[in-house]
């Protein structure tokens, strides 16, 4: 057997096994979707979205409302912090210390942060945020949520950003404009697509986060906007019903699944048709 048979049989067995392990992956995909469809439409009714939490022992009464609004609230507040410092930290780590030893040292750091388990983050802001004043609190939930977005935002706008040729920025430097003019006019917009990406994703990983919010924000029954005190979670409340005895509520938690899937795939997919569009 000489060497080009050799080689095209190598390149045929890295092919099937491509597909083998794309195909397995789409297989898994879909059966997670059939078994959260399949099991949250028996839960999913109005009353789950405008109805709070009732007894258990109430079949058919009350619903989540309570934790969608303090989802919400809680994912709101994390983005409002997360990604301006993302996006910023991003900036820095592209434009101004890509060549640095700080640069490369922040961009390494974000990188493992990226990989730490969110359970210990949440530990951590209970040790600066909850100890200290002897309550869990909605702000320590969503300063957990953001510290879990801002190394994903800030790798992926340094990656988009690394993505614009330099020429670009010697062309727009050679025309006299100011250096920040050229990132906030030129390579930002020219990068849009990829940074929005990393934000749609990062917050559709905390959206579905529960083990930081347990040390934070803890949860309540009652619906409450007030971020000095426990605020009700959608995930924390999934997780609550779901390890329950009682029916209703383990169905109830299996149709806020089916919806909090559904808006984390539904907003993905409208966020890239609109960047599709804009993209240059």
């Amino acid at each position: 057997m000489n060497y080009r048979n050799l080689r095209k049989i190598k390149g045929y067995i890295m092919l099937i096994m491509s597909t083998m392990a794309a195909v397995i992956g789409v297989i898994l995909l879909f059966a997670i979707l059939y078994k959260v469809i399949q099991t949250g439409m028996a839960g999913l009714n109005l009353s789950l979205f405008t109805q709070d939490e009732a007894p258990a022992w109430l079949e058919g009464e009350g619903g989540m409302r309570h934790a969608f609004i303090g989802q919400i609230i809680l994912t709101f507040f994390a983005s409002l912090i997360g990604i301006p410092i993302g996006i910023l930290g991003g900036i820095y780590l592209s434009e101004y210390g890509r060549y640095s030893k700080l640069g490369r040292f922040i961009s390494s750091l974000a990188d493992v942060s990226v990989s730490i388990p969110t359970i210990i983050i949440g530990t951590f802001i209970y040790s600066l945020l909850v100890k200290p004043f002897g309550v869990f609190n909605g702000w320590a939930g969503s300063v957990a949520l953001a510290v879990i977005l801002i190394p994903v935002i800030m790798r992926t706008t340094e990656d988009s950003l690394k993505l614009i040729p330099f020429q670009l920025r010697e062309a727009a430097l050679a025309l006299g404009t100011p250096y920040y003019k050229v990132i906030k006019d030129i390579i930002l917009k020219s990068a849009l697509t990829g940074i929005f990406t990393g934000v749609s994703l990062a917050i559709a990983r905390v959206a579905g986060e529960t083990a930081p919010l347990l040390f934070t924000s803890f949860n309540n029954k009652y619906l409450s906007c007030n971020m000095n005190e426990p605020m009700p979670s959608l995930t924390v409340t999934i997780f609550q019903y779901a390890s329950s005895p009682y029916e209703s509520w383990i169905i109830s938690a299996w149709a806020s699944s089916l919806v909090i899937t559904v808006f984390i795939l539904l907003s993905n997919i409208i966020l890239k048709q609109i960047m599709k569009k804009r993209s240059f």
